[in-house]
């Protein structure tokens, strides 16, 4: 989980101010849903119906912001006259003590912060910070009256701090979208009457009325014929989506145009988007190895050029004595100026901040194209995958079954075969099942389901009125020894086969419709060089058939769940890292088991969306796609800061020991590559995927 330890608190003013350098976990701090949950706790209906509530709080959030502001502006102010009393002022009142009163009083706003910052890290013994470089760099500036030089150290780092501040409020703006599309109240209707209920006290079965403009607050079932919902703050598509009865929605969507009634099929805390929330909390805790990696160099890092910048003090002088040379004299103050230089641009303020704040805005940039990264290490994976590995049902193909032809055997009444598949079907969630219970209608209550069994991979085994049926794949019918005309496994549909008392009875095929853009998400892989596997429980005939609609080179078909594993076994040993997508329960394990998971969260099961690493929440193949260009955007800007920082630090690093570099070019290897590498972090967030 985040870490909300109160002594990592203290990061964070009453304004919001963030420090950087050398605890990137602040960032993710801040950025905690459970944090945003609190800011930003203003539910829609106080939206609707409480304006001097929500008056108050733009007042206040403006009060917040320019108090935020203002010390630095303070500060630069005052810095400003002081540069300018120093160079432009012909008499000499701006001299001695007057001076330094003047640049400490623009120094203190900007600079105690920190101060309390270094004080409380010492007390804690965490002595070498980045806190305590700071403030020993520009108090020597001042022992030297370097003041102009000292104040500017602090500002520019409290400018850095406003610039990351303002990067992470931007990076989490798609969270604060997906929390701002969730109600606290509903409208129950209970006998007719509508009623305003808490979201969190509906039970499942009460009906849900929906009014134009009405954002959902729980996953449900559409009651009325037919409306239209935006979708954007689940899938991040902005056109909006026709839904008709007896289809699900679920909570953030919004009803766009008419009043629509909708009965309730989860509870508050188990509904779709309460879990992406639990996820989204969870994924900034998930860190990429370049993080963990910079988090721990920077521990070791800092006590060590603590120490380098002592040894120019102390080494310098022994070794200058050594020379016995009168040409070469030891100056202290010029020494310690070269020190406190080798401090201030030593301080790894650009790799601790840009970093994780760069991985933060591939987690936002994912959010907003509808694709949930469960943690920054799997946008590096996303980046390097060099095969994706599908599942055909649910994923490639729209998982909308519809029935197209049906023959029974001779010898059997076509009436009691349907009516006892329909009474065995309708005990299953699978989409094939649901498609034939749809085409059968309602059942008579003469049959009677007296036991049921789901054979895993093969289909249903149930006993009704006395009789053993079978409905499922020719594998459930080889298992029971049930005969059959082999040649049925030619045909290129999706097949029920029946059997009654151990007598094949016929069958139904069912034919399920490719996803619109799922040869576009085909094509663009095999662009990118990537390889595509699908992998499927449904027949070979079937699967070669929409292999070929997709140009999908490999697909293997008659898998059971743990024959998936194998085969994703087989593949990770030749290619690595792997992606496998899938969306039913049986995929979860192969997504636990591959090297990114990704599971299509609109039709997925919970089970499969709580395994998977990555979510896509509209279940459109080509997000796949997006995803990787995400993981590959981030990664990029994620080295172009480490070696930005790395190069031009070393480079002033080597002229500050030699005396060729001044604090001014101190401050702009620090604060100013800071702030170019938070400038670059947030372009991911600009980008167009």
């Amino acid at each position: 989980m985040i870490n909300t330890d109160p002594n990592h608190i203290h990061t964070y003013d009453a304004q919001g101010r963030m420090t950087c350098c050398g605890q990137e976990e602040k960032i993710y701090a801040k950025a905690d849903t459970k944090d945003l949950l609190h800011e930003e706790h203003i539910s829609d209906h106080d939206h609707d119906h409480d304006h001097n509530h929500e008056g108050h709080d733009h007042s206040t959030a403006n009060e917040s912001l320019l108090r935020q502001y203002l010390p630095a502006t303070i500060s630069m102010g005052m810095l400003l006259v002081g540069i300018a009393l120093d160079n432009y002022n012909s008499s000499n009142f701006f001299k001695g003590y007057i001076r330094l009163i003047w640049y400490s009083a623009a120094y203190l706003p900007v600079g105690f912060p920190v101060m309390k910052e270094a004080f409380q890290a010492i007390i804690k013994k965490q002595f070498f910070t980045e806190f305590t470089l700071m403030v020993l760099a520009t108090i020597g500036a001042f022992a030297l009256g370097e003041y102009p030089e000292g104040v500017t150290v602090m500002l520019f780092y409290a400018i850095g701090e406003l610039f990351q501040s303002a990067a992470v409020r931007k990076a989490k703006g798609s969270i604060k979208a997906l929390l701002d599309q969730r109600p606290d109240e509903v409208i129950i209707l209970a006998n007719g009457k509508p009623f305003t209920r808490k979201a969190e006290s509906v039970i499942i079965g009460e009906i849900m009325q929906l009014r134009p403009g009405d954002k959902l607050a729980l996953d449900g079932e559409l009651m009325s014929e037919q409306a239209s919902f935006n979708t954007a703050a689940l899938t991040g598509e902005s056109k909006p989506d026709t839904i008709r009865k007896g289809e699900q929605v679920l909570a953030g969507m919004i009803n766009q145009n008419q009043l629509c009634e909708v009965r309730i099929t989860r509870v508050y805390a188990d509904s779709k988007l309460s879990k992406i929330l639990h996820l989204v909390q969870e994924a900034t805790a998930k860190k990429a190895p370049t993080e963990l990696f910079i988090r721990k160099f920077a521990n070791i890092y800092t006590p060590i050029v603590f120490l380098l910048a002592v040894s120019i003090v102390i080494i310098s002088y022994f070794f200058i004595l050594i020379q016995n040379s009168t040409l070469i004299i030891y100056n202290f103050t010029d020494w310690l100026y070269r020190a406190l230089i080798f401090l201030v641009i030593s301080c790894p303020c650009a790799l601790v901040i840009s970093i994780p704040l760069g991985y933060f805005g591939g987690i936002g940039a994912g959010s907003r194209n509808g694709i949930l990264f469960k943690g920054s290490s799997y946008l590096d994976l996303m980046a390097a995958v060099k095969c994706v590995v599908m599942d055909k049902t649910g994923t490639l193909t729209k998982g909308v079954f519809k029935v197209q032809e049906l023959k029974i055997s001779e010898g059997f009444d076509l009436t009691e075969i349907l009516s006892m598949l329909a009474l065995l079907e309708s005990k299953s969630n699978h989409p094939v099942a649901k498609a034939i219970v749809d085409y059968v209608g309602v059942v008579s209550e003469d049959f009677q389901l007296l036991t049921l069994e789901e054979i895993a991979g093969h289909g249903l085994k149930g006993s009704i009125n006395g009789k053993e049926i079978l409905a499922g794949n020719f594998r459930l019918m080889d298992k029971f020894a049930i005969s059959y005309d082999t040649k049925l496994k030619d045909i290129p549909l999706t097949i029920v086969a029946i059997s009654v008392d151990k007598k094949f009875a016929g069958y139904i095929t069912i034919a399920d419709e490719i996803k619109e853009d799922a040869k576009q998400a085909i094509d663009s892989l095999n662009k990118l060089g990537i390889d595509t596997v699908m992998l499927s429980g449904d027949k070979t005939a079937v699967v070669n058939y929409v292999a070929a609609q997709l140009k999908i080179t490999k697909a293997y078909g008659d898998l059971l769940p743990e024959d998936k594993v194998t085969k994703v076994q087989e593949i990770k040993s030749i290619k690595s890292p792997i992606a496998f997508v899938g969306d039913g329960v049986n995929d979860a394990p192969v997504i636990a088991f591959s090297d990114v998971g990704i599971a299509m969260g609109g039709l997925g099961s919970d089970a499969t969306i709580e395994t998977a690493d990555l979510v896509i929440q509209n279940d459109m193949p080509s997000k796949i796609v997006t995803a990787i260009h995400i993981g590959k955007a981030t990664k990029k800007i994620v080295m172009q800061n480490i070696s930005l920082a790395f190069g031009v630090k070393v480079i002033v690093l080597i002229l500050g020991a030699g005396g060729l570099a001044t604090m001014w070019e101190a401050v702009f290897a620090d604060v100013g590559v800071a702030l170019l590498a938070i400038l670059n972090a947030m372009r991911v967030q600009k980008m167009k995927f």
